[in-house]
């Protein structure tokens, strides 16, 4: 997508046109996933055979992950996707970010989506601080960019307040200290879009306080934030927008609050 795209469509009753900068395009995403329900019976001979012959491996089944999923994101916006378990949501943000295939639609986005996951992967066998420079890397940063914000990346995550972990294997670490320093490696450099999956839900209070400041500074400087919560209450504070997905169709899509208290509702009920 070219960096001047812009929406520039004149609203109803002929008030200024909308000049919002589009960061992300799904445009009737659909993503299917093939389960093997039982174990491999045959052996290798079998298995050959039926690639040969374009026959379907027994106990397959399709899964309909995601369902016709149409909207644009633009640039300054924090969007929140909410859902109950199994609704599609991280795997709407791996297609967005190239990491899963889609079966049918396209998605376009304004440069490269970053994908930052719970179960993002450093090296557990490394130690924090070979994993800040691995991270860093990885996400396009010089090591002068690496050395120069690395105390910072260190001093966010808030992994050494209680002895020197960053020296240590990340295998030593608990799941919480891991995410933390994977979000600060990510959010030492901007994005045209940043996706967040359940990265916030794992800090304390003082953590989630400075996440969310250093998302509204990503906002302000770059591009577009898409955050996955099963906490309503993260993404009322944090999203100026949630996209509601249920059964991997979108339910709702509008201003936070609003999506939040339908879906809020619509849990309760259950």
């Amino acid at each position: 997508m070219a960096d001047t795209l812009t929406r520039t469509a004149t609203a109803p009753g002929g008030t200024a046109p909308d000049t919002r900068v589009p960061t992300v395009i799904a445009d009737e995403v659909h993503v299917v996933y093939k389960v093997h329900a039982g174990g491999r019976k045959g052996g290798a001979t079998a298995a050959l055979s039926r690639i040969f012959s374009r026959k379907p491996a027994p106990g397959v089944r399709e899964v309909h992950a995601v369902r016709g999923v149409s909207f644009t994101a633009y640039k300054g916006e924090a969007i929140g996707l909410i859902g109950t378990n199994g609704s599609g949501k991280s795997t709407l943000l791996k297609a967005i970010a190239g990491l899963q295939p889609v079966a049918r639609g396209a998605v376009y986005s304004h440069g490269q989506p970053s994908l930052l996951g719970v179960n993002a992967a450093l090296m557990n066998d490394l130690t924090g601080e070979r994993n800040v420079v691995l991270g860093g890397l990885a996400m396009g940063m010089t090591k002068q960019q690496i050395r120069e914000r690395y105390q910072d990346i260190v001093d966010f995550s808030g992994i050494n307040e209680k002895g020197d972990f960053i020296s240590l294997p990340m295998r030593t670490y608990s799941s919480g200290m891991g995410a933390r320093l994977r979000f600060s490696i990510a959010a030492a450099k901007d994005h045209d879009v940043l996706m967040i999956d359940e990265a916030l839900a794992t800090g304390d209070a003082a953590f989630q306080r400075r996440s969310q400041a250093r998302i509204e500074e990503l906002r302000a400087r770059a591009g577009t934030v898409f955050l996955v919560s099963h906490s309503i209450g993260t993404v009322r504070e944090t999203c100026d927008r949630a996209i509601w997905l249920e059964s991997g169709v979108v339910r709702m899509d509008g201003p936070s609050k609003e999506v939040c208290d339908a879906y809020e509702a619509f849990t309760s009920g259950k």
